[in-house]
């Protein structure tokens, strides 16, 4: 048996249950994969993590991620959620006001924003246009017309994703997935908030391999910014909403600086104690 700090935290919203809960493992050497998946199977949240010392020289941890059904190599919500946990339990970063994250796609920079914190997107592994099979598989599982897409593109960081644009956040609201049909595609589609808004666009996050709606996604926002901005669909900086047919209010705060694009949220701290295995 052995213990560990535990942290479930709330990414994404300053609503302790508004936003994307996640759990965080401290200090999670020399637990086995077969532990760290039956934990995420266990938590049953989106995504459980486990913080590990870094094996890169110029990282200041190593994150794994596990959904219910499997590791991923990348997601934002637990990146912004490990970097909060892991400086609230003393951690130090190397360089003053940057934390880099050692994860399946790499290492990744996050770094304090006031009070948030923000991400570096990391690179696309996967862009262009959907192809036409895929487009109208994903288009009949969703309900969707094909006139009703503006635009479509792979924008896969890590966990697969490709996305659609709709004309409005009224009919990305409305969409309800035909799950089984939607498998294996993660889709994340995204609309125009009204105007007056606070917000920019509406986004939905449909994981059809896990048969899911992820409330807030950090990676998905991270590419469909990447994307989006750079295909000049949306300015920046925008601020993105996610959640609202979860009853969720996530917001998703996304810029473009020199260094590239950045995925903000908070991160507020909900239960802290200690796990036994």
């Amino acid at each position: 048996m052995s213990s560990h700090a535990f942290s479930q935290v709330n990414v994404f919203s300053t609503d302790p249950l508004g936003g994307n809960p996640l759990a965080v493992v401290h200090d999670a050497d020399g637990m086995t994969d077969d532990q760290m998946a039956a934990l995420a199977r266990w938590t049953n949240l989106s995504e459980t993590v486990f913080l590990l010392r870094p094996t890169e020289p110029e990282a200041d941890y190593w994150v794994r991620i596990f959904t219910p059904s499997g590791e991923l190599p990348f997601a934002g919500h637990p990146t912004l959620g490990s970097c909060h946990a892991w400086l609230r339990a003393g951690g130090r970063p190397r360089q003053a006001g940057r934390v880099v994250q050692q994860c399946a796609v790499g290492l990744v920079t996050v770094r304090q924003a006031g009070q948030r914190y923000e991400f570096a997107a990391p690179p696309l592994c996967r862009t262009g246009p959907l192809e036409a099979g895929d487009l109208a598989r994903i288009t009949g599982a969703l309900g969707i017309a094909p006139e009703e897409v503006l635009h479509h593109q792979w924008v896969d960081n890590g966990p697969g994703w490709c996305a659609l644009v709709l004309p409005s956040a009224e009919r990305v609201l409305a969409l309800q997935p035909d799950w089984p049909a939607l498998a294996p595609y993660f889709v994340g589609v995204v609309g125009a908030s009204p105007k007056g808004s606070d917000t920019a666009v509406e986004v939905r996050a449909f994981m059809g391999g896990e048969g899911a709606e992820d409330p807030v996604t950090g990676s998905l926002n991270a590419s469909l910014a990447q994307w989006m901005i750079g295909a000049g669909l949306v300015a920046s900086p925008y601020v993105a909403s996610q959640g609202t047919a979860m009853q969720r209010a996530g917001r998703v705060y996304l810029h473009q600086d020199g260094e590239g694009i950045w995925v903000g949220g908070e991160v507020v701290d909900v239960i802290e104690g200690t796990i036994t295995l």
